[in-house]
């Protein structure tokens, strides 16, 4: 590269040395010239180099001619117009719902029990007091008495005929006959007439016969009908479901005894059947075999999974009859679910002692319309998410792209380097509702990095 450069300093081909200037330098010897020549190659030699080397890292210019700034890092993004909806997640509990005490009135010792978490449908028994079943039926009327037929009442002698009077007239009671009476007649002496002498010791008339009794009453009632339903449902039939227990509801009573290894009397126990809206689902027994039968014998539930959540009865307003929510398995799942009922009684937690340590709780009672996307999970913990705001129709981007103004409050840069006001709104999903003269749909704003 040495050679690219002309020594100007040397002397002419005259060999004439040009003069010296006044008020300069003087001439540099030969070998101090070589020396910086050596310095300036490879000066320039770091330069075209260290070029090179910005060329190859991309720091460099965009190739045009303009001088512009470098692009600042991060991507961008456009402001969109969406809905916004806030969520709240509580911790719920997977069930089947709190127990209640089975309605059962037999009385006696309890010969055999079902397994917990036993299904039960109509027909089926439940427990076995002195070793007769008790029977699950369908309704909502509780067994209050006992049903079947009752007896007729004996009817009535509406004829109007007068008893007959026993022999010897109204004079049998003083031995006379006719002339009983004064004790007279052709043998005076003996105190009797014709007659007379049989009319003290008449004949008392015989028994009157017992007035024919009445047929069987049908008892009547919506017991009655709520029972032959079942009846009926079950398969035994000849009868008409109506509120009228009949001779035709006793014959089938019996059929239905004597299927279930009983007496056929024809005749319902107030003990024999336990009524419930449909299916149930038994619980633990809370006694053991031999002990006496009682309503606490046994607890039951639906048969139908839900969900049960504590809330705040502070914060409860969410919790609204028909209100959907998302419950979230142990595994991650989403599920759908519905409000179904809303406590009225709020209760303080566990562990409280009703001091005021913790706010008080409301049951709100979640069901999943779509049993198999709960799998075969039948208890555990859940998260329920609820909708707690929502704004429709608002102007949004994501959360990372707002910046701090340096006059204060919010901001976002758009793809030109320019920064414009937003005011914020709703938080949600890592979105915010944005809003401001500038701000429009479609608009290209930067997410800082």
């Amino acid at each position: 590269m040495s050679g690219m450069f002309t020594d100007r300093d040397e002397t002419t081909g005259t060999g004439e040395a040009e003069p010296e200037q006044e008020g300069t330098a003087p001439p540099r010897t030969p070998g101090r010239r070589r020396r910086s020549r050596t310095v300036l190659v490879a000066a320039v030699f770091t330069v075209v180099t260290a070029v090179a080397v910005v060329g190859a890292l991309g720091l460099g210019g965009d190739g045009d001619g303009g001088s512009t700034a470098p692009p600042r890092a991060g991507s961008t993004v456009a402001v969109a117009r969406t809905t916004l909806v806030e969520r709240t997640t509580v911790d719920g509990t997977l069930g089947y719902g709190t127990e209640i005490p089975l309605p059962a009135k037999a009385s006696g010792t309890v010969t055999w029990l079902p397994e917990a978490g036993t299904v039960a449908e109509r027909g089926d028994t439940l427990l076995r007091v002195d070793d007769r079943p008790v029977v699950l039926l369908y309704g909502t009327l509780p067994m209050y008495r006992e049903l079947g037929t009752t007896a007729g009442s004996p009817t009535p002698d509406t004829t109007g005929t007068p008893t007959p009077p026993a022999p010897g007239g109204a004079g049998g009671k003083n031995g006379g006959g006719t002339d009983g009476g004064t004790g007279g007649g052709t043998d005076g002496g003996t105190g009797g007439g014709t007659d007379g002498g049989t009319g003290g010791t008449g004949t008392a008339p015989p028994p009157a016969a017992p007035p024919p009794s009445a047929p069987p009453q049908p008892l009547r009632g919506m017991d009655v009908l709520q029972f032959e339903s079942n009846l009926a449902a079950l398969g035994y039939t000849g009868f008409t479901v109506d509120e009228r227990f009949t001779s035709g509801t006793e014959r089938a009573v019996r059929r239905w005894q004597e299927s279930l290894g009983l007496p056929g009397t024809g005749r319902v126990g107030l003990g024999d059947v336990v009524y419930a809206s449909g299916r149930i689902r038994l619980g633990q027994a809370s006694v053991r075999l031999g002990a006496a039968a009682g309503e606490n014998v046994l607890g039951y539930t639906g048969t139908t999974r839900k969900v049960v959540v504590d809330a705040s009865a502070r914060e409860a307003a969410w919790a609204v009859r028909g209100a959907e929510v998302t419950v979230t398995l142990p595994d991650g799942t989403p599920v759908q679910g519905r409000v179904a009922s809303v406590g009225r009684q709020a209760t303080a937690p566990e562990g409280d002692g009703g001091t005021g340590g913790g706010p008080p709780t409301v049951p709100v009672t979640i069901t999943v319309a779509d049993q198999r996307a709960l799998g075969r999970l039948e208890s555990g913990p859940v998260s329920v998410a609820y909708v707690g705001r929502k704004r429709e129709d608002v102007l949004a981007v994501p959360v990372a792209a707002l910046v701090a103004l340096a006059e204060g409050g919010h901001g976002l840069e758009t793809e030109d380097g320019r920064f414009v006001t937003a005011r914020t709104g709703l938080f949600a999903d890592g979105m915010v509702e944005v809003s401001g003269p500038a701000l429009r749909a479609g608009l290209k704003v930067r997410i800082p990095q």
